[in-house]
């Protein structure tokens, strides 16, 4: 008789352990999936049966994050305590302190031009100030030239320009190219608040009042001083009519932008709703704090409260998520004295809390007293929409401003730079001006050029856009 001898395989147990055992981030992304997702996401319905079946030893942390977002989720996102931690504190590493773009909309010019230098910028001390031109790389041409912003120059662009030190030449605003040798900063503090200004009569033609101009770049509840500081200077100036720049802001923390929505409000929207965010059905039927009717936030009275009789918000793509809500949220109390002026918003309608590993009440408590030592990883899911006192929510195309303006890369922030122009000729006549002709153009003097190239802003980052709150303990 042939006797058939068969190992016994393996028990699958075991090896499903062994693959756990080797997981370090294995308790990580359980606790990600049955603390975090499967109570707080938004879409948890329409993924929670999916996302039980998956098997987190078989992605990495950041890969397993994204299997379980829902297929139409493009905002959500996560990130490391490091890169958390610089984002709060405003400190950023290896850096030039600027940013650079082109001004193709519009203007068909796709030079790489200065947009704005963060004070003490390795890049400042030589002069570079926004509208400055890069013309050169370690002596290479990035210009738009005759044959345009070739695809080779955004590749020579896209290696060189973060190599330090660095070669450049700028062709600053008085004209003149100045070259230099630099090294990045290693690391830069930075504020929330650009400028801070007020416009007196006799800067502009016609202009009877003083004018408040804030560029604010970020909302970040360490940073609640800026807001705070930049309303106290347009009260003492008797400021009554505001124009808030948030052609780059990005959103934020809800603290910060409460106070903003706190300092802009008129006197009799105080008490008054002015977001409600929705969950998922899930969520509130587990604390009824996150049911619609409870998850409001309201105006509150505040010392430098404006009482604007104008309010003009300069917008742009880079105009996301917090900075739309704070528009959406008072429009319905400023009417028309709020105008939008500059660019289509992002189109960001929803926010997040803060979700962080590891997560025990204990953890929250050090995180909230400013201690990260324990903390590894933060989450970023979609948790909730949001929606202004009269339903209104913020279209996924973003808003379309009262009066279209691109973004003026030829002048520095004052009364010659378009979007800021068109504000005080609001002010001063009640009607927006014309468009500057398209003296900077490069359409009639180039018919054979090729199509620009387009570098990548900080607007392209895919987690670009967010409004957040620390994560509600039950």
């Amino acid at each position: 008789m042939l006797l058939m001898l068969q190992g016994c395989p393996d028990d699958p147990g075991d090896e499903e352990a062994e693959k756990i055992k080797n997981d370090p981030d294995y308790p990580a992304k359980s606790f990600l999936r049955s603390q975090y997702m499967d109570i707080y996401y938004y879409w948890r319905d329409e993924v929670k049966d999916r996302n039980a079946a998956l098997k987190p030893y078989d992605y990495n942390i950041y890969d397993f994050f994204d299997e379980m977002l829902y297929s139409e989720d493009r905002w959500s996102w996560m990130c490391d305590k490091e890169e958390y931690i610089s984002d709060e504190t405003g400190v950023i590493s290896g850096t030039w302190g600027i940013s650079v773009g082109q001004a193709y909309e519009y203007y068909d010019d796709y030079n790489i031009r200065v947009r704005y230098v963060w004070p003490g910028s390795p890049l400042e001390r030589y002069g570079v100030t926004r509208g400055a031109q890069l013309t050169r790389i370690d002596g290479v041409d990035v210009t738009d030239s005759d044959s345009g912003f070739t695809n080779e120059k955004l590749q020579y662009f896209q290696k060189n320009f973060y190599k330090s030190p660095q070669t450049f030449t700028f062709r600053l605003k008085d004209g003149r190219d100045t070259t230099f040798t630099v090294s990045m900063a290693a690391s830069l503090s930075t504020n929330t608040s650009l400028i801070t200004r007020v416009f007196q009569p006799g800067e502009f033609p016609g202009l009877s009042e003083p004018v408040g101009y804030f560029l604010y770049m970020a909302f970040k509840a360490n940073f609640l001083d800026d807001i705070t500081q930049a309303m106290a200077t347009f009260r003492s100036a008797g400021v009554r009519k505001l124009i808030v720049d948030l052609r780059y802001n990005g959103g934020g923390d809800s603290r910060a932008s409460q106070l903003l929505v706190d300092c802009l409000a008129p006197k009799s929207a105080v008490g008054k709703t002015y977001v409600v965010r929705k969950h998922n059905s899930y969520l509130a039927s587990l604390d009824k704090s996150f049911t619609d009717a409870e998850n409001t936030q309201a105006i509150q009275g505040n010392e430098n409260s404006l009482d604007l009789d104008g309010l003009y918000f300069i917008t742009g793509w880079g105009s996301a998520s917090a900075s739309e809500m704070v528009m959406n949220g008072l429009k319905p109390y400023m009417g028309d004295k709020q105008q939008m002026v500059g660019d289509t918003t992002y189109g960001k309608p929803n926010g997040m809390y803060v979700l962080m590993y590891p997560g025990s009440d204990s953890d929250y408590d050090a995180y909230l007293e400013g201690d990260f030592s324990n903390l590894q990883w933060v989450f970023l899911p979609i948790a909730f929409f949001n929606q202004n006192s009269r339903g209104e929510s913020i279209p996924y195309d973003g808003f379309i401003p009262d009066s279209y303006r691109p973004d003026d890369l030829f002048h520095d922030f004052g009364v010659e730079e378009e979007s800021i122009r068109a504000c005080l000729t609001h002010i001063t006549t009640g009607r927006y001006p014309s468009l500057v002709p398209l003296v900077h153009a490069n359409v009639s003097t180039k018919a054979s050029r090729n199509a620009g190239s387009m570098i990548q802003t900080e607007e392209n980052d895919p987690h670009y856009g967010r409004y957040t709150l620390m994560r509600q303990v039950f």
